[in-house]
């Protein structure tokens, strides 16, 4: 039942995508084109996850364990730091080159579009390139594990 549940979850966050347009990065981009031919409809979208998520959240975390796992997993840390900052201009700078976001790409990559597959490719060599690095700075970090 896990399974079919984080399917169903998948599935209804690719057609969100889909229905939105965030697929298409001419959409994306064009919301940071505040010069030429800006579009808000970004805006919308993510107030409008954002709003659900809130009120996911505050449902969730209502209860005492979830459903499917014995006890809430948050994040250990909970401060700014460098990874934290840096990691995210990353992103943010990615996102406005490619038009693409990690979580939007993937529903997109049903479509076979090479620019898709080519963004995704990059995405993970990025992630396995990053994880190298840092386990060579800090021989802490457990091994990368398979895709």
């Amino acid at each position: 039942m896990k399974h079919f549940i984080t399917y169903l979850i998948g599935l209804i966050f690719g057609l969100g995508i889909t229905i939105s347009g965030m697929g298409n990065p001419a959409k994306v981009l064009n919301f940071f084109d505040f010069a030429g031919t800006w579009d808000p409809s970004l805006a919308f979208v993510m107030g409008g996850g954002l709003i659900v998520a809130a009120i996911g959240y505050r449902i969730v975390f209502a209860k005492p364990t979830p459903v499917f796992e014995a006890e809430f997993i948050t994040p250990a840390r909970n401060r700014v730091d460098a990874k934290l900052v840096v990691g995210s201009a990353v992103f943010g700078i990615g996102w406005g080159i490619a038009g693409f976001c990690p979580g939007g790409a993937l529903p997109v990559l049903g479509t076979g579009r090479f620019e898709v597959i080519l963004f995704v490719a990059a995405l993970i060599g990025g992630i396995l390139i990053t994880k190298a690095g840092l386990r060579l700075r800090d021989t802490s970090i457990p091994p990368a594990e398979p895709l």
